[in-house]
């Protein structure tokens, strides 16, 4: 894989303008508005007034899945608890969340929980600080022509994945092993997300492939294809996978944690802030709160945007705690899929220890 320069997004502007850029045929109505403005004075204020700087980067910004990472930074919840921070997402085809994080190239990513069990298989310690979500947000979404509604009938098909060794390739390594077939029976294709996904099934590269919204929209609404699992909301993650899966976290090397205890509860504040925020808004207030681009482009539009996200809004957890049996469940998804083949200390891949402060500072108690 190629690893590209890593682009910081430091502003709402700027993330919105990369949002824009990757849907390039949105409509000529959309715009970066005054909300891009407010974010870089946000931003220029937090660094100007000699806050600790964290740089983060997602597996996708601009999916509803990873809303609350960009949602914090335009509700100014970073700089009111004390954090400049830095945001910046991964490429279609470029290094990942995940491994520019462990790799030092950035603090923290905002990615799904399993990569810490990966990671420690490889004698690398990396630690979830606070769950964003219980659930994967994912559907499988199989083209109208291809006569598939089931994993069992991917046997000699091609399924596309964000990207190999992501969480949905981990996710349909076990979809396909609980409908017993194994990885040589079927092909995983890197399609990643947003038009690169929509062509892929347009154009027969794939068959099937899992994604998010706003791309499961913008094949539904295009007829190329419809839903046939449902890992996007919580009764279907206990339907396919068993329990609470919990997917969407902020991870970060235990070295650098250790650390940086203070830099990270300052995060971790600001992050369960906006979950509550997010519990007590409206899908269509979340939509409104949003840089434009992100809700408005080629993929969708405002109102399909919120649709969705009211459709999905509960897979998000309004407190950023792990779900108590969500690393068995992570850990039990990751072995059948073939990815665990030694022991692993589910105790040292998360803590709710700063979740819990978080907590407290809100006026919840945990």
């Amino acid at each position: 894989m190629s690893r590209p320069t890593l682009r910081t997004i430091a502003s709402v502007a700027s993330v919105a303008a990369l949002a824009a850029g990757m849907a390039a045929c949105s409509s000529p109505g959309s715009s970066s508005g005054s909300a891009a403005g407010s974010g870089a004075s946000a931003s220029n204020a937090a660094a100007a007034s000699g806050l600790p700087t964290v740089t983060l980067m997602v597996g996708g910004i601009d999916k509803q899945i990873y809303l609350p990472y960009q949602l914090a930074q335009d509700l100014g919840f970073y700089k009111k608890y004390g954090v400049n921070v830095q945001l910046s997402t991964e490429q279609s085809g470029g290094v990942g969340a995940e491994t520019a994080m462990v790799s030092g190239q950035v603090d923290m990513a905002g990615a799904w929980y399993v990569h810490t069990i990966d990671f420690q298989q490889k004698g690398k310690n990396v630690v979830d600080v606070v769950q964003l979500s219980g659930a994967p947000g994912e559907r499988e979404m199989c083209g109208t022509s291809s006569g598939v509604t089931s994993p069992a009938q991917w046997a000699g098909k091609s399924v596309g994945v964000t990207d190999i060794g992501s969480g949905t390739d981990n996710l349909t390594q076990y979809l396909a092993a609980r409908n017993h077939l194994t990885t040589k029976e079927y092909t995983r294709v890197a399609v990643g997300a947003g038009p690169t996904f929509v062509a892929a099934l347009q154009h027969d590269r794939i068959a099937c492939g899992m994604t998010t919204q706003p791309t499961v929209n913008a094949i539904e609404k295009q007829g190329i294809g419809t839903s046939v699992i449902d890992l996007a909301t919580t009764s279907g993650a206990q339907q396919w996978l068993g329990g609470a899966y919990p997917a969407a976290g902020v991870l970060a090397r235990a070295d650098w944690v250790a650390s940086n205890q203070a830099t990270v509860q300052k995060v971790v504040d600001a992050l369960v802030a906006t979950m509550h925020w997010i519990n007590t808004h409206s899908a269509a207030d979340i939509a409104n709160a949003m840089p434009p681009a992100f809700v408005s482009n080629g993929l969708t539009t405002k109102a399909d945007y919120t649709a969705a996200l009211a459709q999905d809004k509960g897979q998000f957890l309004a407190d950023g705690m792990m779900p108590a049996s969500g690393p068995a469940t992570a850990l039990a998804i990751d072995k059948l899929a073939g990815n665990v083949t030694g022991t692993v200390n589910l105790a040292s891949t998360y803590t709710n220890q700063y979740a819990i402060a978080a907590n407290k500072l809100e006026g919840f108690t945990k």
